[in-house]
């Protein structure tokens, strides 16, 4: 896993593949940073990868953390775990002595550094140790980017990775100058940073990149919020994506079978602000009503709320019918799909979830909450049913009147759900997008005529 991927060059360039020189001609390079990758949560980052890829764009993954063998259950994870250099790997954390020597003759690229970290982040001394920490993986990160003759440094998140490149590119502008190539780009998606703005310094982080990437309008609206408009122009929208080819339309093998039991599919990790509990409190109430519905629930992930979940169905007395299967790989969520007639996310905070996404590629309609991104996916009515978020009765209501909606129906809403899918989320598209919004940052411009944005 540590050891770097041999560069590789797209066709039609011009540049000569030796590490330490500046490329010229029409190389389209850069590292992407991560904090933990590949994962199981975040496969749609290796989609995105996959994509640049295939457009001819030279990716070199990083991950600051080294992650578990059971995170890489894909044949598509694995082969990202190979090739993704790790920060605090052992090989780098070997060679972190050598990394501080070579700094120590650079003093200039050292000080821009230290002087960023120093006022980066929350105030107190824990934070500012945390920043110490950053310091030094960006100097791993950065001696390993000159050495591939990396420049641009693209992340996902507002957490320590973009700590981490914000701290890589300020050193390699002070060695090398403001118009030598240096930049970073970020890829924002929420909640998380936006109920906790000052912890992430989202707004510092927002003016130092030069271009960011939204999920979401409703993540734009965010970043607007939160900085000046000055900075508005380097906002971009690129939606997360999912493969329509994969993830195929299973609506035939739905409509073949019995209409009931009512068949409920959650996919996603098992924490609170999923809201699995609220879809178990519902589930109870459907089975102790007056008229009681003949449902099964099948539930797919992990998460710390696992146990508590297996025992909350048995005191429901739910367990005969809720099914807690685990985590699975990627590669065997459609056949989950397939097996459901309805997809059930009831989150109290979200970005744009995938697996919604996912769920709808297949056809399937889907149930889930009116907060952040969401609606942009999925419109009451059309693709599924929107509900307040924490509403069991809601929820209770929705799985009801999706029980009570014929094949016929639920196939027709699950179609459209696939084509808005096809249409909006397509990783091509999205691509294309984050391609131009890393364009709007200078990233395949000449070194000599790209100058930091303010």
């Amino acid at each position: 896993m540590g050891s770097p991927p041999a560069p590789v060059t797209p066709p039609g360039d011009a540049s000569t593949g030796a590490p330490g020189a500046r490329r010229t001609g029409t190389r389209r390079a850069l590292a992407y940073l991560v904090s933990e990758y590949p994962t199981l949560s975040h496969t749609f980052i290796e989609s995105e990868v996959e994509a640049l890829r295939a457009r001819g764009v030279e990716v070199h993954t990083f991950s600051v953390r080294p992650t578990a063998e059971e995170q890489h259950r894909s044949t598509r994870s694995r082969r990202e775990a190979a090739r993704t250099t790790v920060l605090l790997g052992r090989e780098r954390l070997a060679g972190l002595p050598r990394t501080g020597v070579a700094s120590l003759r650079r003093p200039r690229t050292l000080a821009a550094g230290a002087r960023l970290a120093a006022r980066s982040g929350p105030s107190g001394a824990r934070n500012k140790l945390w920043q110490c920490f950053y310091l030094a993986e960006a100097l791993v990160l950065l001696e390993e980017m000159r050495r591939r003759d990396l420049r641009h440094l693209h992340v996902h998140f507002a957490n320590n990775g973009a700590d981490i490149a914000r701290l890589v590119v300020a050193m390699g502008r002070a060695q090398d100058g403001p118009g030598s190539g240096w930049r970073w780009t970020m890829s924002m998606h929420g909640p998380t940073e936006f109920e906790f703005v000052d912890t992430f310094d989202l707004p510092a982080k927002v003016r130092s990149a030069d271009a960011v990437a939204c999920i979401s309008d409703f993540c734009k609206g965010q970043l607007m919020r939160h900085t000046s408009p000055e900075h508005w122009s380097k906002l971009g929208l690129v939606r997360m994506s999912v493969d329509v080819e994969r993830f195929a339309d299973r609506s035939g093998e739905r409509a073949a079978r019995p209409n009931t039991p009512l068949r409920v599919l959650f996919v996603g990790r098992l924490v609170p602000e999923k809201g699995p509990s609220v879809l178990l409190d519902a589930v109870a109430a459907l089975r102790r009503g007056p008229e009681p519905l003949d449902v099964q629930v099948r539930v797919v992930g992990a998460g710390p709320l696992a146990g508590e979940l297996a025992l909350q169905a048995q005191r429901q007395g739910t367990a005969d019918v809720v099914e807690l299967v685990g985590p699975v790989a990627n590669e065997a969520l459609p056949d989950h799909y397939a097996w459901a007639d309805v997809f059930c996310l009831p989150s109290f905070a979200e970005g744009v979830p995938v697996v919604l996404m996912e769920a709808l590629a297949t056809a399937l309609p889907v149930i889930t909450t009116a907060v952040a991104g969401i609606p942009e996916l999925v419109r009451d009515g059309v693709e599924g049913w929107v509900i307040t978020s924490g509403d069991v009765r809601a929820l209770e209501v929705a799985l009801r009147t999706a029980a009570a909606a014929s094949s016929v129906e639920r196939t027709e809403m699950g179609r459209r759900g696939r084509q808005h899918v096809a249409e909006e989320f397509d990783p091509d598209l999205n691509a294309r997008r984050l391609v131009h919004v890393l364009r709007t940052s200078g990233w395949d411009a000449p070194p000599s005529e790209v100058q930091p944005r303010a």
